[in-house]
């Protein structure tokens, strides 16, 4: 019995591990918020919790140019962010209260690079890559929407 048992089990186990490692969903039900650079207009999802804000745009293949993720944090700190589990390339904005753009980078897919806020900040958005110097987007620009307006 005790043999059997255990070549059922030895069975089980090696079946499950021959099954392909599933990648993980990417999260695309967020809320979402209008926001505007000049004239130009960016669907952002809303990671407001601190899961959302940890899987952010990882395990995405494609997301449109008009697109992108911010990130809510419950107070003004230093931000760092990196791209490990993120294929698409990334710019990122780290953005004060009032909607200002304190300093951007471009990031790496897969990249384990830190990329920090110059200072403390609430909001980061995460668009693709070379998003922001295509629509002129620099620190001190200034970004609107709902999440701005306190």
């Amino acid at each position: 019995m005790m043999k059997t048992a255990l070549s059922a089990l030895t069975a089980l186990l090696l079946a499950a591990a021959a099954q392909p490692a599933c990648a993980q969903d990417p999260q695309t039900n967020l809320p979402r918020v209008t926001l505007s650079a000049g004239m130009h207009q960016i669907d952002a999802q809303v990671a407001q919790t601190s899961e959302q804000r940890a899987t952010g745009l990882m395990h995405r293949r494609e997301m449109p140019q008009h697109e992108g993720m911010l990130f809510v944090f419950e107070r003004p700190t230093v931000q760092c962010f990196w791209m490990k589990d993120t294929l698409l390339p990334l710019a990122i904005a780290f953005i004060a209260d009032d909607g200002t753009v304190v300093n951007l980078s471009e990031m790496k897919p897969l990249a384990l690079d830190s990329h920090c806020s110059d200072k403390p900040v609430r909001y980061v958005l995460e668009m693709n890559q070379g998003w922001f110097a295509k629509k002129g987007v620099k620190p001190g620009s200034k970004l609107n929407g709902e999440p701005f307006r306190r």
